[in-house]
């Protein structure tokens, strides 16, 4: 989830996200079983500490190629299939799950502690293993709200209200996972007859629409640290209902309460997914890579670093990040099923109607 990278944006914490240059196959095949190479979208990142204590335990040595995205990274790790960039592909959530599958990117592996992984996470077959889960969420800038003497919105339907006219950015539903996430939530809203109806209030209503989370957080969103130094002057925005922690855990000095709040009524559950790339040239290592992402060690680390929560039974959750980002209480949710049947349909709906 997805969903989160503000270290970059915000302060460097000596957190791990490499860039491979080149070919992985090629450096999995120069450098045989020592070198393992992970394929994700931007938002990825690990304690150097936790990192090296699997490369030291495992005898791997772990590249990542970060490929923009979700959307732009599963799309390429699809064109690129037959001769992969990398051994694991980490970042596939809910929304793409099934383009992924129907063609063929991972190869089966059933990764060891997938029987700790909690049971409203659990796919049925071997091809990917839940990683992780968030929530998508319209966010707020509290000084924004408070200043203009503004109730911050609470639902989808606020959003259309003159009130909030010109105030929102989310992200394209075509190319970034926020996006179609948050398209997605509003036909689980609204139902397959009247979501159209909604992003035609919503466009009318002002809506901005940018290529990816980067972007539309920190560059758009005046609520961000990114944002307040780039003057932006949208105080909605798509993010995660895991953003207003990141603003106080990295903000220096930190603020007794987050500068940022979430719409609790605009939420949508989003769960990222890892698995073995078909023609992995290190299938052995990859494996081993998946293995390492459902250790207690991993998942515990991931809340202060993708901004996520682990999805497997043990491990904790910082206090700081409950406190500041709790999981939504009743977000929408998608049957898989019913996503692969109208995904890209809709998204082509969405592009015409929102983007012409």
């Amino acid at each position: 989830m997805n969903n989160k990278k503000f270290l970059a944006a915000v302060v460097g914490l000596g957190l791990v996200t490499l860039s491979a240059c080149g070919s992985s196959s090629d450096d999995s095949k120069s450098s045989g079983s020592k070198s393992v190479t992970l394929v994700s979208h931007d938002s990825w990142a690990v304690s150097k500490s936790v990192l090296a204590d699997f490369e030291k335990k495992s005898g791997y040595q772990v590249k990542v190629l970060e490929d923009g995205d979700a959307g732009q990274a599963v799309n390429k790790a699809i064109l690129t299939k037959d001769n992969p960039q990398g051994d694991v592909f980490f970042g596939v959530d809910n929304t793409l799950l099934s383009r992924a599958l129907d063609n063929g990117l991972f190869q089966s592996y059933e990764a060891k502690g997938a029987d700790r992984i909690k049971a409203g996470y659990r796919v049925d077959g071997d091809k990917v293993t839940p990683i992780d889960t968030g929530d998508i969420c319209v966010n707020y800038d509290k000084a924004y709200f408070a200043e203009h003497k503004l109730q911050p919105p609470t639902s989808y339907d606020d959003l259309n209200k003159p009130a909030y006219k010109n105030l929102l950015v989310t992200e394209n539903a075509s190319t970034s996972s926020p996006g179609l996430g948050f398209l997605l939530g509003s036909a689980a809203k609204y139902g397959d007859d009247g979501w159209q109806g909604y992003w035609k209030k919503l466009k009318a209503n002002g809506v901005k629409v940018v290529d990816g989370w980067e972007q539309a957080y920190n560059e758009e969103f005046s609520g961000s640290a990114g944002g307040k130094k780039a003057k932006a002057d949208r105080p909605l925005v798509v993010s995660y209902a895991s953003s207003p922690p990141a603003e106080v855990i990295y903000a220096d000095p930190k603020p007794k309460t987050a500068p940022t709040g979430v719409a609790q009524g605009t939420c949508f559950r989003q769960i990222e997914y890892a698995g073995l790339l078909s023609n992995a040239a290190n299938a052995k290592g990859g494996k081993a890579l998946l293995d390492f992402l459902l250790t207690t060690e991993f998942q515990q680390d991931m809340p202060l670093n993708m901004f996520v929560y682990p999805v497997v039974n043990g491990a904790q959750v910082p206090a700081e990040f409950t406190q500041y980002g709790p999981q939504a209480k009743n977000p929408e949710t998608m049957d898989p099923a019913k996503i692969a049947d109208n995904r890209d349909d809709w998204v082509k709906s969405w592009t015409s109607l929102v983007l012409k």
